[in-house]
């Protein structure tokens, strides 16, 4: 059944996967496995409240960084933030060190709006291992949230070396360029990321704001219509990006370019 349960998280069949977990739970209610696909499956639908009960009565009788982690991200998503880093940072305490429980501390940290503690936490953890790229990555987002950017830069150029054509790299790194106003040499990354990753909606909505500082506004705005397509949550970040372009539009009521976005381009 555990099994079963595993291959439907795989396949994103996660109400599958959750009730499968869920029978292994009923007969080991400390199974660790089994908690930690309920709770993914729970998560994944925007249920990881449900997801704490489960993964707290295992905490409490098997020392598991993996679960913790998950307790982790679950209490800060019911608005349960201080638990979750106090939780944290007893997981982040153990030797060896558990790379993961010290990007979610600093995630949740930044979440709190407390970024020097996030940044530390980071260091910290860099400190204990050295070279981690995925360390290096989640550096330097931090160092952009304190718009530290050309710190963040040499960062991911280091990170760059040493991982030629990770996504997340390049991704981050675009980023990087499109805040400095090198918009020709960020549109180059992001048409590379999105030939990787097409029905990326945030990929999409940055290149188009890369197009529009460039002046080609029609392709700006059709990347900006695909990247809303089926994706209502992107209105925000579509509007930021045609209203502050120097090349984009002015409209008087939000209704105005919600409408705009979603004509046929």
């Amino acid at each position: 059944m555990l099994q079963r349960a595993v291959l439907a998280l795989q396949m994103g069949q996660v109400a599958e996967a959750e009730r499968l977990a869920a029978e292994v739970l009923k007969a080991n209610r400390t199974d660790v496995a089994a908690a930690t696909i309920l709770a993914r499956a729970l998560i994944a639908q925007n249920r990881g409240e449900a997801a704490i009960a489960p993964l707290e009565r295992v905490v409490r009788r098997v020392e598991d960084a993996g679960v913790e982690i998950l307790l982790g991200a679950a209490l800060g998503g019911a608005g349960r933030r201080n638990e979750a880093i106090d939780l944290l940072r007893r997981t982040v305490a153990r030797r060896p060190p558990f790379l993961p429980a010290f990007q979610e501390l600093a995630g949740q940290l930044a979440a709190a709006g407390r970024l020097d503690e996030a940044v530390a936490v980071i260091e910290g953890a860099i400190a204990l291992a050295p070279g981690v790229v995925d360390l290096q990555i989640s550096f330097a987002r931090l160092l952009l949230h304190r718009n530290e950017r050309a710190r963040a830069r040499a960062i991911l150029a280091e990170a760059r070396d040493a991982a030629p054509g990770h996504p997340e790299i390049l991704t981050t790194l675009a980023r990087v360029l499109l805040l400095d106003g090198e918009y020709t040499a960020a549109a180059d990354l992001y048409r590379h990321l999105l030939a990787l990753r097409p029905d990326d909606a945030m990929l999409r909505a940055d290149f188009a704001a890369c197009l529009l500082e460039m002046g080609d506004r029609e392709g700006g705005e059709a990347n900006l219509r695909q990247s809303m397509r089926g994706r209502p949550q992107m209105i925000g970040r579509s509007i930021y990006a045609l209203i502050q372009s120097s090349h984009g539009r002015f409209f008087f009521r939000p209704s105005a370019v919600a409408k705009f976005l979603n004509e046929p381009g």
